[in-house]
């Protein structure tokens, strides 16, 4: 936001300052983002092992206090996705120190559900349930990665054009 009204200020005023400075600050951001983007792609392997390893250790943060949003999105996932654990149901009985899941891996919910035998749980990973989901989406968000950059390479242009514009006026009126 700051970025763009620094841009929308610079236009305005036709001040070269505030148009060079949307136009750097707005290159550093889409390098940044082709980056990260480049570097995802290159370590995927590692970055699903970490992420696996850090979700089962927010796994022992459900239903803490002061992690509602953590336990309220475990829970939605679980339901919403029909799976239960990182890897497997049986990641929960590290959290609870017994055989139980929470009430959103069950498959017919219930009150203590997740008490019952393994078998009125869903037995899908959530870690490849949703990567699996994602995949399954990737066009949608390599659209919307597409369309932003386009926007972004067309702020560089717009700037860039109207600071050589601006430059030039100032030296016909020299």
């Amino acid at each position: 936001m700051a970025i763009g009204f620094v841009g929308c200020i610079g236009a305005i005023k036709e001040n070269k300052c505030l148009l060079l400075t949307f136009f750097v600050l707005l290159l550093l951001v889409f390098l940044l983002e082709a980056t990260i983007t480049i570097l995802f792609f290159a370590y995927t392997d590692k970055i699903d092992r970490y992420a696996q390893r850090d979700l089962k250790k927010g796994l022992h943060l459900y239903g803490t206090p002061g992690n509602v949003g953590l336990t309220n999105a475990w829970s939605i996932i679980q339901t919403d996705f029909r799976c239960c654990g990182v890897s497997n149901y049986t990641d929960w009985f590290e959290v609870y120190n017994a055989t139980r899941v929470p009430d959103s891996c069950c498959l017919e919910f219930s009150d203590s559900c997740g008490l019952h035998a393994p078998g009125t749980w869903w037995k899908a990973p959530c870690y490849e349930t949703v990567k699996m989901w994602l995949q399954e989406n990737l066009l949608a968000v390599g659209i919307f990665g597409l369309c932003t950059a386009l926007v972004q390479i067309l702020g560089l242009t717009f700037a860039m054009t109207m600071y050589c514009q601006v430059v030039k006026a100032d030296t016909y009126c020299a």
